[in-house]
């Protein structure tokens, strides 16, 4: 068994945000580290796909938090599910929870919709953010 972590900062996070996960995946038990820089609603993340070529049954990946994994609810619920069938297991750290058990399921689809819902409620904030400086210049 392997712990295998996987960072994603945005192009626009700071280092610092990514040497926080780093040093909290290395610190839970990592030593091998997949990531990308780029949005979570973007297909293409290299470093994701590298990461889930590489484990192998008994494995279990870990992320920081779970919406580094994904940004939307369904595609979180099919990744771990994914994962499941493949015999590896999942840790978000900072949302504990174990995908094996049936509440541990029913949680992981309550924090993917809490997850994305907030990425959407910001969204819509920046939105009404640049309407409002529109209006006012």
């Amino acid at each position: 068994m392997e712990l295998v972590g996987y960072a994603r900062v945005s192009a626009r996070e700071e280092r610092q945000v990514f040497d926080r996960q780093v040093d909290a995946l290395r610190a839970a038990g990592c030593e091998r580290i997949y990531d990308d820089r780029g949005s979570g609603a973007s297909p293409d993340r290299p470093g994701l796909s590298a990461c889930l070529d590489y484990l192998r049954r008994g494995d279990v990946l870990m992320v920081l938090d779970l919406d580094r994994l994904g940004r939307r609810a369904g595609e979180l619920i099919r990744l771990v599910d994914e994962l499941e069938r493949r015999g590896i297991g999942f840790r978000a750290l900072n949302a504990s929870f174990d995908t094996t058990t049936p509440a541990g399921r029913a949680f992981l689809q309550i924090q993917a919709a809490f997850a994305e819902m907030e990425r959407n409620l910001i969204r819509q904030r920046v939105s009404e953010g640049i309407a409002a400086a529109r209006v006012t210049l």
